[in-house]
């Protein structure tokens, strides 16, 4: 087969009316920040979010002078500058197959890459390459990277957004769990900056929800790195009966001396991931023993390609790879292409998810708890053309 060259990197502004808000009020989440009184907003509010008059979405394109193009999408806004101003140019003019050399090539070409936004580009491109591929070879991205493990994937529930009022947690995780998720997840609204009452509230929540779904689910909590060791300790400490499967991020994941203190001090087994950018950043993590799962998202830590390097590095410690639920698509090829010992289950966002993938076709949603595999070249993602009113191609040159 002849080079692909790449002729063109575009990010697509698609925008058009806005898709109805999650039911329901709106629920904080602790967060790192959230130590500052003027970064704390009310617990809860109950009027529902407003219907905004726009909504709009950025999709990466990657053409070729073969005609054939990669799409991944929806990417996030802190991606277009880097993606455009410093990453284009590297791409340009490459073989569209290469996709590891051209990895390889956008992170050295930065001495800044390794992390953040400029990550994130480089995920967004590594992405678009490998739905580029399966177009190429007219087969879904789980099929190149070796899968399939399974016929389905299990979803687990992720309930961002939900009010933490206790009369509603009952009822959703009751529902959640008649859905047939494989489990739950909690997000807190409080840390430690609510002193007593929060930790209070935070306890409540574990045992509300615990008491919901019974004895046997798996139910798990994040703190969006919001706790510090004294009240993450003393949360674990006080639910350590209720069998929590993982608390998340409890700490920025710069602290890992902190982890390391707080796996010792409680049997509640931890996660973290989604901030971890590369292997480098995954492996004391797992040298030292600290995570019963890695949660890399593959639209942050350098998209498919690294992911698959990660789910490797964990194999051989032992520890799953259950993916941040941010990078969707991208995410389930690669669980679908690894064993259910290295990627059990997949991560849905219930209240996020579907707004966020409202200008696609078909957006992968579980039903009944799977996601079913998806069957279309590369990622398959298409874009719903009755929902887009423009389409702008961005460039700041």
């Amino acid at each position: 087969m002849r080079r692909l060259l790449v002729t063109a990197v575009e990010i697509h502004l698609v925008s058009g009316p806005s898709p109805e808000p999650p039911p329901g009020g709106r629920q904080r989440q602790v967060n790192a920040a959230a130590i500052y009184a003027d970064r704390r907003p009310p617990r809860y509010t109950s009027v529902p979010a407003a219907r905004a008059g726009a909504a709009e979405s950025r999709y990466l394109r990657i053409g070729t002078d073969a005609g054939v193009d990669g799409f991944y999408g929806p990417i996030d806004d802190e991606v277009v500058w880097p993606l455009l101003q410093q990453l284009r140019d590297v791409v340009l003019g490459q073989d569209a197959l290469a996709s590891s050399i051209i990895w390889d090539r956008l992170e050295r070409s930065n001495r800044h890459a390794r992390h953040g936004a400029l990550k994130m580009a480089i995920s967004a491109i590594d992405n678009a390459l490998w739905d580029l591929r399966g177009k190429v070879f007219d087969t879904p991205v789980w099929q190149l990277l070796g899968g399939p493990a399974r016929a389905r994937i299990p979803a687990y529930a992720s309930t961002l957004g939900t009010s933490l009022e206790l009369d509603v947690v009952r009822q959703t995780a009751t529902a959640l769990r008649d859905e047939g998720y494989a489990g739950q997840k909690w997000f807190f609204g409080d840390g430690p900056a609510d002193g007593a009452e929060g930790l209070a509230n935070n306890v409540a929540l574990a045992r509300t929800v615990r008491e919901a779904v019974g004895d046997e689910p798996d139910i798990m909590f994040d703190a969006l790195g919001g706790f510090d060791l004294t009240h993450a300790r003393a949360w674990a400490q006080r639910v350590e009966e209720l069998r929590p499967r993982w608390l998340e991020e409890p700490f920025p994941p710069n602290r890992l001396p902190a982890f390391a203190e707080l796996r010792a001090a409680t049997t509640v087994p931890l996660a973290t991931g989604e901030h971890l950018y590369d292997r480098a950043d995954v492996l004391p993590y797992l040298s030292d023993g600290i995570l019963a799962a890695v949660q890399a998202d593959p639209e942050w830590c350098g998209g498919v390609t690294e992911l698959v390097r990660i789910c490797a590095l964990a194999e051989t410690f032992g520890v799953p790879v259950i993916p941040h639920g941010h990078g969707l698509h991208a995410a389930l090829h690669v669980i679908a292409s690894q064993s259910p010992a290295a990627c059990p289950m997949a991560e849905y966002l219930v209240r996020i998810m579907p707004n966020r993938h409202h200008f696609e076709l078909d957006p992968p949603a579980p039903v009944d708890g799977f996601f079913e595999l998806p069957t279309e070249p590369g990622f398959g993602i298409t874009l719903d053309e009755s929902k887009i009113d423009n389409r702008t191609v961005l460039n700041f040159n």
